[in-house]
């Protein structure tokens, strides 16, 4: 195997990395109808946002290219897709990928269905099951396609914030560094940069998406071009995410990386960053608000405040799905309170006491803490635009203004045609009816948003 894969797909046959397991264990679950890709989900044995809707899409599938709706008229077709996606969408309710992605699934074959002119209602439901699974497939394909270009424009940005080194390079040295054109220039002399070293916070890899990832996508990309030096990741408490997963796969891609606590960033960069030319804190995200607010996994905020102090740059990969324009700022977006036992609790193989080995064999869950302690366990936070430097997407990157502001009318002009000029237009209808004392219900869009630890 040369690169890492949480999900493994040929039409008909879907396989999940049961990442419950990792990093000890490398196992396969066969997933072939919607209950599995439930349990799948429910159980954490897959998450991160991408891949619980891929897992989810393509579990229907499926199931659907082995007519296993038994279905022989269109209408019974709909019927059956609908009720399964909303059963997957109970798995992880407040993900807003899967709940895009069976939104477009949905619409998808509801228009199969309507287009379909032929009077044999067979073949009708034929139809409707390929453009499904197509529909599914695609969703697989799109975000591999979205993770690549957000490693490319991301590890050119960091690559833009470099100096040229002038002074000449010893040969001992010369692994440090890389030589290539100024960024800009076309036919200009090659200069000299040093390689530069990144922080990422929690688990935003292939184990998180269809592949390359995005925040761990970007630092693939900088080590498929020669311009990272080190890779540091924080152990991303209370889940392990970072220790368990980004750990694990930094290793299986022998990308050069060191792992901290999550209390060791600020030592971190005060006494290394010179020395291995820390450039920037990389995370993912869960949603971006309008105004460039970013929600994910609890400590990011810390790590934003921490690289502001030390002059280091805050980053945030995410693809365009995950900027939220009908919310207006982090304010309106609430957090979920996970259980206590995730801090006074840990699970984990058992280590010989003898030879030192891991016996993937034998688990165990053990206190690390008094258990009458009250807990408070927020699962994600919320970083402030103002200590965010730029977000990187697919489509580009968006930097803050000299406002400090971020404006992703020019990256999505026609969402935010539709989802903030219309929903404009929309509020001020709600408020004429408001002022003549009629009701009237707000979209589902309107609510706050949970999040959850995914």
């Amino acid at each position: 195997m040369t690169s890492l894969e949480a999900i493994k797909y040929v039409r008909g046959e879907l396989q999940v990395l049961d990442q419950l397991k990792l990093p000890h264990e490398f196992v396969y679950d066969n997933v072939s109808t919607c209950e599995e890709a439930f349990d799948c989900i429910k159980s954490m044995r897959v998450r991160g946002a991408p891949a619980i809707a891929i897992v989810a899409a393509l579990a229907l599938a499926v199931e659907l290219e082995h007519k296993k709706d038994g279905t022989t008229q269109k209408l019974d077709t709909i019927k059956y897709i609908n009720s399964k996606l909303d059963y997957l969408m109970l798995s992880r309710p407040t993900a807003v990928d899967l709940s895009n992605a069976i939104k477009l699934l949905k619409k998808k074959s509801a228009d199969t269905a309507a287009n379909s002119l032929t009077p044999d209602q067979t073949l009708a439901c034929a139809d409707i099951r390929l453009s499904y699974i197509e529909g599914a497939e695609k969703i697989l394909e799109d975000d591999l396609t979205t993770n690549l270009a957000i490693g490319r424009y991301g590890a050119e940005y960091l690559r833009r914030q470099q100096v040229a080194i002038h002074t000449p390079v010893a040969n001992a040295d010369s692994l440090r560094y890389f030589t290539t054109s100024p960024p800009g220039t076309q036919g200009a002399p090659d200069q000299t940069y040093r390689k530069l070293s990144v922080l990422t916070h929690c688990n935003t890899g292939s184990l998180a998406t269809s592949g390359h990832g995005t925040a761990l996508g970007i630092i693939r990309s900088l080590h498929k071009m020669n311009y990272l030096d080190t890779a540091f990741c924080t152990e991303t408490r209370p889940y392990n995410q970072g220790s368990r997963l980004t750990a694990f796969e930094l290793v299986f891609e022998n990308i050069p990386s060191t792992l901290i606590t999550d209390s060791m960033a600020g030592a971190l960069f005060a006494r290394r960053k010179e020395e291995k030319n820390i450039s920037a804190v990389i995370v993912g995200a869960d949603r971006v608000a309008r105004n460039g607010d970013t929600a994910n996994k609890i400590g990011t905020y810390s790590l934003a405040v921490l690289a502001k102090h030390h002059g280091i740059k805050f980053v945030v990969a995410a693809p365009t799905t995950s900027i939220d324009l009908y919310t207006e700022s982090g304010a309106s977006i609430k957090i979920e309170d996970r259980t206590g036992t995730e801090l006074t609790q840990i699970s984990g193989a058992v280590v010989g006491k003898l030879d030192g080995k891991v016996d993937v064999n034998h688990t165990e869950r053990v206190a690390i803490a008094d258990q009458q302690i009250n807990v408070w366990n927020p699962s994600f936070d919320v970083t402030p635009r103002e200590l965010i430097d730029a977000i990187i997407t697919e489509k580009g990157e968006v930097v803050r203004s000299s406002k400090g502001t971020f404006n992703f009318k020019g990256l999505m002009p026609q969402r935010w045609r539709e989802q903030v000029e219309g929903s404009d237009e929309s509020q001020a209808t709600m408020n004429s009816a408001g002022s003549q004392g009629l009701q009237t219900p707000m979209s589902e869009e309107s609510t706050q948003f949970y999040m959850e630890s995914i």
